[in-house]
């Protein structure tokens, strides 16, 4: 039975895997496949994170699948597991088996990204290509929990249930400008956060992967902020350094939302990339 019916997200697909999670997804389009995977933020979805991007992909003639990972949007959000990497790669990879889904691009912003890396290394033979934005797993845990950004979400989520304004306190941080972001943004993740796990973020744990990038061949397009709060910048450098086919846009006056500041120039070298690979 669908759950988390009451939120302000659209409501697409559900599956349910061998192991009893249902997630759900959006499937918009028709084409070679692109996998959406969000950030981990309090109250994030595909929606949310993807909505300004993926309906311009699905009129250049691409299929999307907009995932909300578990724990999140309007997906399961298990309260016994651990929501390390390991669980979220193959969690991911048994919801493309259902659909039948056998090669894509993988598209990850943050935690997405470091998904992204993470199925790649794993499933190398489902990967077309790969387009991240500040993706993580490539930074020990401890450098992330020094980052302005993660300091603030840590502390706002510790303190209980989150409103409007306390959204718009860790949202403010993902942008170099902050009224960019819309009430009704703040008011979509504000509904999904109240009903996320305590353990969500306590057992969220990436691991480095940076010396294993080399084993990714597949062609890689990466965006970063220079003025991200979450995930440190030079972070493209590491994989520009080790993953053989990567190539980065690094933009200044720009946070950690790439495809939500620079809505134009991420819809459009991400077609580029995908017509030309």
């Amino acid at each position: 039975m669908p759950k988390n019916t009451d939120l302000p997200l659209p409501t697409g697909e559900y599956v349910t895997l061998d192991n009893g999670l249902t997630l759900h997804y959006l499937d918009i389009g028709q084409g070679p496949v692109v996998v959406w995977l969000h950030g981990s933020g309090p109250g994030a979805s595909g929606f949310s994170n993807f909505k300004g991007n993926y309906p311009v992909f699905e009129k250049a003639g691409f299929r999307n699948i907009v995932i909300d990972l578990p724990g999140f949007g309007r997906s399961d959000k298990p309260e016994d597991v651990n929501y390390d990497l390991a669980f979220f790669v193959s969690n991911l990879k048994a919801l493309l088996d259902k659909i039948g889904i056998t090669q894509a691009t993988l598209l990850g912003n943050s935690l997405g990204g470091a998904i992204a890396l993470g199925t790649a290394l794993a499933y190398p033979q489902l990967i077309t290509s790969l387009i991240l934005m500040a993706p993580g797993g490539v930074e020990e845990r401890e450098t992330y929990f020094q980052m302005e950004g993660i300091k603030r979400m840590v502390e706002v989520y510790g303190q209980g249930p989150m409103g409007i304004e306390q959204m718009r306190q860790v949202m403010s941080l993902q942008l170099f400008d902050s009224s960019q972001l819309q009430d009704s943004l703040l008011q979509e993740r504000v509904a999904v956060a109240v009903t996320q796990p305590a353990n969500l973020f306590s057992t969220m744990m990436v691991p480095n992967m940076t010396e294993q990038l080399n084993e990714i061949k597949v062609p890689i397009l990466g965006f970063w902020g220079s003025n991200d709060l979450f995930n440190p910048p030079a972070g493209c450098f590491k994989i520009l350094e080790n993953a053989p086919n990567a190539r980065f846009v690094l933009l200044n006056r720009c946070g950690h939302w790439v495809q939500v500041e620079h809505q134009s120039l991420f819809n459009r070298e991400c077609l580029d990339f995908l017509q030309d690979a």
